[in-house]
């Protein structure tokens, strides 16, 4: 596995979704609830993380043409219990339920711990970028939940013209931190997104991995932003 110069890091680009914000649990368990599937905002959340690696395999073998939505929808409603041929009736039913929720309102339960981590990483002197692959509305987002004031910028894929993993969007996210690649960390939930986009850019890429589900990747991995702010400090000592 890489080592991470924590010693060394003078920025973060952090993912948004799933490392800042995530889905509202009980929200998206009332609708799985409504569409029979036994589900509380406690099982959403685990069945979420769990789905992430399947997910992110999806994503890096490029091997159809169906929506990642749905994909990821139904890698959750599948961890939920649902045999084969429910959840293949369910998983798009389920799309098009969260399709009709504004994504601020879909993408707004703050993490726990992620306030008082990026408050730590400002006092440490840390320059602070959101990069997220979003629709448009990841800065207002940000504003919405109250975090836009601990971060320096927020880049936005649908503003700036290109997806993660394109190194682009990364290279462009360096140039607002201000801070060589070489000593920029960066952050976020899924491997095929935001390790391998990150490495391409010659960033550190740290994985969240807040249950233990992934395989070893070759890369770092920390269960949350708090644990990589927390290296940070105690790598300075």
């Amino acid at each position: 596995m890489p080592d991470v110069p924590y010693r060394n890091i003078a920025a973060l680009l952090l993912d948004l979704g799933n490392t800042l914000v995530g889905m509202d649990p009980a929200l998206v368990a009332g609708a799985l609830c409504a569409e029979g599937v036994d589900c509380t905002p406690e099982r959403f959340g685990r069945a979420e993380a769990g789905a992430r690696p399947a997910l992110s395999a999806w994503i890096a073998a490029a091997a159809s043409n169906e929506p990642t939505s749905l994909v990821y929808v139904r890698e959750i409603v599948r961890r939920l219990g649902p045999d084969g041929n429910a959840c293949a009736a369910v998983a798009p039913r389920l799309l098009e339920r969260m399709k009709r929720v504004p994504t601020q309102r879909l993408w707004s339960a703050v993490l726990p711990g992620v306030a008082a981590a990026l408050a730590r990483a400002r006092g440490l002197g840390l320059r602070i970028v959101v990069v997220s692959n979003s629709d448009g509305t990841a800065e207002a987002g940000m504003v919405a939940c109250g975090l836009r004031p601990l971060v320096d910028a927020v880049v936005d894929s649908h503003v700036f013209g290109v997806e993660k993993p394109d190194r682009r969007i990364f290279e462009h996210a360096l140039a607002r931190a201000g801070v060589a690649a070489a000593r920029t960390i960066h952050a976020g939930d899924l491997h095929a997104v935001d390790v391998v986009g990150a490495a391409a850019a010659g960033i550190h890429p740290v994985l969240l991995d807040p249950f233990g589900d992934w395989p070893d990747m070759g890369c770092a991995v920390a269960p949350d932003v708090g644990a990589i702010v927390a290296r940070i400090a105690d790598a300075r000592g």
